[in-house]
This record gives structure tokens, C-alpha cells and sequence, in this order.
């Protein structure tokens, strides 16, 4: 017999090359025809719902942690480079990206349309049904509570890990995080723990939509129309030279909103038509509001800094992280109570809350030995497609539209 080097060093040719090929290791989504021996590679026809992590363990790096430090590597350098220099690149120098304000103003306008739909659609008088745990975050949108054994409240262990169900209202459903506002957001860009009852705190996507220019008069903020300049690292301001002073004095004209006024006239009419809307248009709308909601803060996320606790849901709204000892997380007694500030995605600005979907069966509530047929999607897409909305493309895969659950006394036999 040959040696088995000599055999592996061999070129493979003829009938050696189906041979080799059938010896490849096939892949999770590798899938042999019917009326051949080649495999046809497809994607993986279901998305399950990201993992949540441990208490104890920090959530992942949206940028990886090289990426980060050779930033902070070439920032320095051009900083011993040039001490002192006016900063370019907005918003890092106080005034206001040009083609985002009109974003802004659409996530503030979505918002708004959202929140009037999604309590009509709870509290309305065609309400759908939310049961919400009473010991721990999970929710249903149905008439009656699910039997999967999640629950990590207290007591669960006596309890099986059984939910206690009872019923939701609309922050069960969708929640936003607060943070804390910024009146200065290059001057004064940090909260610290003195000023914890002082500084208002408001929804983070609000924050985010009044930085990037959307003037609300509850929260007054500043507006600038030179850019700052940054000695030795530090922001100084020369908004107010002795030369502007007679201007400085004036209040600043407010800045243009280009949705407010098309957008008056419309809200106008559209108080007749809200009375006469069915549900299926309600929840159409209320889920096309949200989906308008989180691309358009994705997109002003790109160039407004949005940081977030690596162990705790605390959001920030700005270029850096509040110093207020507030976290209560694991490891926070290393910390001080200070939040290990990371950057934030849209999830952790607008969460999703996932629950779980299933087609209308027999009214029968989910059972635990079928969980793994059901799917799961973001409590809001959910509760608009139980109202008529149509599902979207992006929460297909997830929801598992195509499965059909066996019954409870059928799960045994199938494969």
C-alpha cells in the first residue's frame, strides 16, 4: 500500500474528484437533491431572535476594540500635532449636519403618529388584548397567557417557571429609555452626579432628535453658528466676541423646519379621517410609523453619538456618557456605581421586546413542548399584524410564518 502522504499529495482527477467532493464536510445548510449526488448550498431559511446575554457578562462591541484604539491612537497624534484648532466636521463642532435636521424631523413626526396609534390600538375601543407577567418583563399579545416556561422573576423555582399573567398597558409593549438633557452638547457634554436632580431627563429618542434640530420648548438647547475651536484637547467657544456683541444680545432666529409646514395642513385633515380609519389601516400606519422611526434614527445614530451601559439598559445621548452613579448592574461595585459606557445601537435607543407568534389556532394557550415551532418578533410588529397590519419583510424569517405547530399530543412524533 502506498504511504498515506503519497496518497494525500496525489492530484486528484476522474472519479478521485467525486470522491474528494463527497468527503467534504457538508455545512449546517448543505442539502442533497433528490435525483443526484451534488449538494446544492441554500441560506438558512430561519433567523432566530439574538440571545440575550448573561447578567455577569458585558454586551458586545458594535466597533471592535482595535478599531477603537487605533481612533483614539490617530486622535491623539493630531492633537500633540496642531493644539490648537477649529474643529471642521459637524456635529463635533457645535452647529447642526444640514441634511439630517429634515430626518430629525421626520423621526419626531413618526414618533408622535406612533404613540397616538399604538394607544389607540391598546386602549381603543377595538382593543387588542397585551398580557403582561407580574414578576418578570415578558408580554403577549393575545387573550390568554402563553405556558412556555420563561419566567426568571422571583419565586420562579416554586412556580415552575410559570408566568402569572395579568393585563398590559402600552409601556408594556414598547418602552424607550430615558437620558439626560444636554443644553450645551459640545460646551457641557457631561452630567455629573451633583446634577442628577437638576438636568431634566426625557426619552432618548427625543434627545436625539432635538440635537440633531428639532426645537422643542420644553427642553431649550443651544444653538450655534460658528464652529468651536479645540485647544490641548479642551472646547472653546468664541460665539461672543466684543466685536458681536449688539447681535450677541438678540435671541438667535430659530432655525427653518422644512416638515412643519406641509405637515400642519395635513394634521388638519387628518383629525376627520383618524374617527373613520379601521383598525387594519390604524395598524398599518402605526407599524409603518415605527419601522420610520428606528431607520431614521439608524441614520442620524451615524453621526450623533449614542452610548449605552455594557451591563445595564442606561442610554446617553451624546459624545460621551453621563458620570451620575446610577448603575446597579454586575461589577458596578468595581465601577463606583458608573456606567461602563459603550456604543449604542438602535435596539438599545428603540428596544424591540420581543414576544412570541403563532398563526390563529383554537384559542389554546402556546404550550412549552412546542416553543421550539413558534416564532417570535418585536412586541409592536406583533400586536399591528394581530390588528391587520401585513408582516414585514424584514420579521418573516423570524416568525415563521410557513410552520405549522403539531398538536400537544403529536410533538413526539415528529422529527
Amino acid at each position: 500500500m502506498p504511504p498515506s502522504g503519497l496518497l494525500a499529495r496525489r492530484v486528484v482527477s476522474g472519479s478521485d474528484e467525486t470522491l474528494a467532493r463527497s468527503l467534504r464536510p457538508l455545512k449546517a445548510w448543505t442539502r442533497w437533491l433528490h435525483g443526484g449526488k451534488e449538494p446544492q448550498e441554500e441560506e438558512i431559511p430561519y433567523a432566530d431572535v439574538p440571545r440575550p446575554g448573561r447578567k455577569w457578562e458585558r454586551k458586545p462591541y458594535v466597533t471592535p476594540m482595535k478599531v477603537l484604539i487605533r481612533k483614539a491612537k490617530e486622535e491623539r497624534r493630531v492633537r500633540q500635532e496642531s493644539p490648537c484648532r477649529v474643529l471642521e466636521h459637524p456635529p463635533d463642532n457645535g452647529l447642526l449636519v444640514p441634511h439630517l435636521v429634515k430626518v430629525a424631523h421626520q423621526v419626531h413626526n413618526a414618533r408622535k403618529r406612533f404613540l397616538d396609534g399604538i394607544a389607540r390600538l391598546v386602549k381603543g375601543e377595538a382593543a387588542i388584548p397585551v398580557k403582561r407577567c407580574r414578576f418578570c418583563l415578558e408580554v403577549h399579545i393575545v387573550e390568554v397567557g402563553h405556558e412556555i416556561r420563561t419566567c426568571e422573576g422571583p419565586d420562579s423555582g416554586s412556580r415552575n417557571s410559570l408566568h402569572v399573567w395579568r393585563p398590559g398597558t402600552v409601556k408594556d409593549v414598547v418602552g424607550f429609555p430615558y437620558c439626560y438633557h444636554l443644553f450645551d452638547r459640545v460646551g457641557k457634554s457631561r452630567v455629573v452626579h451633583k446634577e442628577k436632580y437638576v438636568v431634566p431627563r426625557l426619552p432618548a429618542i427625543l434627545e436625539l432628535c432635538i440635537q440633531a434640530g428639532v426645537d422643542v420648548e420644553r427642553y431649550p438647547t443651544k444653538r450655534r453658528t460658528r464652529p468651536v475651536y479645540s485647544i490641548d484637547g479642551r472646547i472653546a467657544d468664541f460665539e461672543l466676541d466684543e466685536e458681536d456683541g449688539s447681535q450677541a444680545e438678540a435671541p438667535p432666529e430659530p432655525l427653518p423646519c422644512p416638515s412643519r409646514p406641509s405637515s400642519a395642513p395635513a394634521a388638519d385633515g387628518a383629525e376627520g379621517t383618524d374617527e373613520e380609519m379601521s383598525v387594519s389601516e390604524l395598524s398599518s400606519r402605526t407599524l409603518q410609523s415605527w419601522l420610520d422611526m428606528r431607520s431614521g434614527a439608524a441614520r442620524l445614530m451615524r453621526k450623533y453619538g449614542v452610548v449605552t451601559c455594557g451591563y445595564c439598559p442606561d442610554v446617553q445621548v451624546g459624545p460621551k456618557g453621563h458620570k451620575v452613579r446610577m448603575c446597579k448592574a454586575s461589577k458596578h461595585q468595581q465601577r463606583d456605581g458608573q456606567h461602563a459606557w459603550q456604543e449604542a445601537t438602535v435596539d438599545d435607543l428603540v428596544p424591540p421586546n420581543h414576544v412570541w407568534h403563532v398563526r390563529d389556532g383554537d384559542g389554546a394557550p402556546l404550550a412549552n413542548e412546542l416553543k421550539r415551532y413558534y416564532g417570535k418578533a418585536p412586541a409592536v410588529v406583533e400586536l399591528c399584524v394581530r390588528g391587520g397590519a401585513p408582516v414585514p419583510a424584514q420579521y418573516r424569517s423570524m416568525m415563521r410564518l410557513d410552520v405549522v405547530p403539531p398538536a400537544r399530543d403529536e410533538y413526539d412524533l415528529v422529527a
